[in-house]
């Protein structure tokens, strides 16, 4: 922009009663809650909508006793949801919030089924990371690893839909939108914030192709469309059809102004696209594979942060590094450079790469016998998707050495093979004893390792094709826990000023289980869609 719209002329002027920045799932709940009240909302998307959300699993964490978990014949309550939750989310949401969330889950569950999100009560009977598609209910967490705190139960609500399901999840919530009567703006990026003379939010100066030639609009959703994916695997080839999608934004976009009488909610994702913002935050995050689309920069926290608002948790980013399926892995051992045990196999990928991350060089390798590898093997053509199956094709074979012995095959790749052969005695103890697993991993993951070759299988955070290790950012803006009002850094809130989804601190932003930040997005959508659609309470 060459200077402030207030200034121009030629800038045309749009207004409606919420203001929604960025149509992923958090955007289109924020939209339909806010337009069921009865508010006129206008939806701004710099690209076509979805973002992270449409690339996803499409995976819901919800419990509580939700009816796909009743017809499925699983057992949970609120309770047990709640104190599961409490050792993921942390100090991240304040305790009343995590009650709120997790009392609220099945209305959730129903509410976004009513909306058209199709789930189905099929339950899956083993550990995995994500279901193939003939089950679509799964133990999404690390909730067996702490059955000693809350009773397990299989919480990840899997949108009904082949593959990585995401995208049917997104596009039902935007058409319930749109059959509702939200309008939305695509290829319209909001680059600041307004406010009148009292401080309070009144709507966002943005920059359009609206009125630009068919041809750049086709242009920016086929260049944008493919930088996505394949894109997302490519990333050098991503970063340079971005590069020509930023061309015509700079060269065509023109300048409008958009007014909101009640609001102004963020929800334009996080941050994992922008390098200087991962950099200055979290610059220990080097080797993964940033899940999202090219809006995932940050640009929605920025709005914020340049009207006032402050940030926490920007540090905190979720990496994933899978070692299931085959589900046989988990009865391995996974070890660092000096051979030590780094944690519980059987915990969610996040927690796993959160480990590997912090070892000797990110570097840690999985350690099986005979007999495992073989389970496994037989266990890959049922237990994958097309996806999953390259990738264990490439753990059981490229990523992994053996050996007769612990010592030859720990030779092989550098890991001391004194201590790892400690390690190795501890678990096998353990397991020949009937004892508690040293690490903490469910008595039913445990076998002991003692049937030779053994082999180790490189685990490391890598980003390449057949072994993908996925971040997102979890940090955002400081919100009111009841409202989703914006704060300051003193506590106080900007009036007319909300954010949801992965611009704000929720309930994910300590630490990730897969479905929680979906489950988040959908949780601080509608609280803030349900504030503004209320004609009395907004800017409060």
């Amino acid at each position: 922009m060459d200077k402030d719209l207030s200034e121009r002329t030629d800038v045309a002027d749009v207004t409606a009663d919420v203001i929604v920045v960025g149509f992923g799932a958090a955007g289109a709940c924020t939209a339909i809650e806010a337009r069921e009240a009865g508010a006129d909302v206008l939806v701004l998307d710099r690209f076509a909508g979805g973002g992270a959300s449409a690339m996803s699993g499409g995976v819901v964490y919800a419990g509580g006793g939700t009816a796909v978990q009743e017809a499925a014949g699983v057992h949970d309550t609120p309770e047990a949801m709640r104190d599961y939750l409490r050792q993921e989310v942390g100090d991240a949401v304040s305790e009343e919030t995590l009650r709120r969330f997790s009392a609220g889950s099945v209305d959730m569950i129903a509410w976004l089924a009513e909306r058209g999100v199709p789930f189905e009560p099929s339950l899956c009977p083993y550990k995995t990371s994500y279901p193939t598609n003939r089950h679509y209910l799964y133990a999404s967490g690390s909730e067996l690893s702490f059955r000693d705190v809350a009773p397990p139960a299989a919480r990840g609500h899997r949108t009904r839909g082949h593959g990585t399901s995401g995208k049917l999840f997104y596009a039902r919530l935007a058409a319930a939108a749109r059959e509702r009567g939200v309008r939305v703006l695509t290829q319209t990026s909001a680059v600041r914030v307004l406010t009148d003379g009292t401080g309070r939010v009144t709507g966002v100066e943005a920059s359009t192709l609206r009125d630009a030639p068919a041809w750049a609009r086709l242009a920016h959703r086929v260049l944008h469309r493919y930088s996505v994916k394949p894109g997302l695997y490519v990333p050098a080839l991503g970063r340079l059809l971005h590069k020509r999608v930023a061309s015509i934004e700079r060269r065509y976009a023109r300048p409008i102004r958009v007014s909101a009488t009640r609001g102004v909610v963020l929800a334009a994702g996080g941050f994992v696209f922008n390098r200087a913002m991962l950099r200055e935050h979290a610059p220990l995050y080097r080797g993964g594979l940033p899940l999202g689309t090219p809006g995932d920069d940050g640009s929605g926290i920025r709005l914020g942060v340049d009207a006032g608002a402050a940030t926490a948790r920007l540090d905190r980013l979720t990496i994933w590094r899978f070692i299931t399926p085959p589900a046989a892995l988990l009865h391995g051992v996974l070890v660092d450079r000096a051979g030590r045990r780094i944690c519980d196999e059987s915990r969610y990928g996040a927690t796993i790469g959160d480990a590997v991350l912090h070892s000797d060089g990110a570097k840690a390798w999985l350690l099986v016998d005979s007999t495992v590898l073989a389970e496994a093997r037989r266990q890959i053509r049922a237990q994958t998707l097309w996806f999953q199956r390259l990738q264990a094709w490439s753990l059981l074979s490229v990523d992994r050495v053996s050996a007769p012995t612990l010592s030859a095959v720990a030779a092989k790749v550098g890991v001391d093979a004194d201590a790892l052969a400690l390690t190795v005695k501890a678990y096998n103890g353990a397991a020949a004893a009937g004892e508690p697993d040293p690490a903490g991993k469910a008595p039913e993951f445990v076998r002991a390792l003692e049937h030779p070759p053994y082999s180790l299988i490189d685990c490391s955070i890598r980003n390449r094709m057949a072994q993908p290790a996925p971040m997102l950012t979890l940090g955002g803006l400081m919100v009111d826990e009841e409202t989703g009002q914006v704060r300051r850094a003193d506590g106080t809130v900007i009036r007319g000023l909300y954010a949801a989804g992965r611009n704000a601190v929720g309930v994910c932003s300590n630490s990730y289980v897969s479905g929680l930040s979906l489950a988040d997005c959908v949780f601080s959508g509608r609280r803030a869609g349900r504030q503004l659609g209320a004609p009395d309470a907004h800017g409060h």
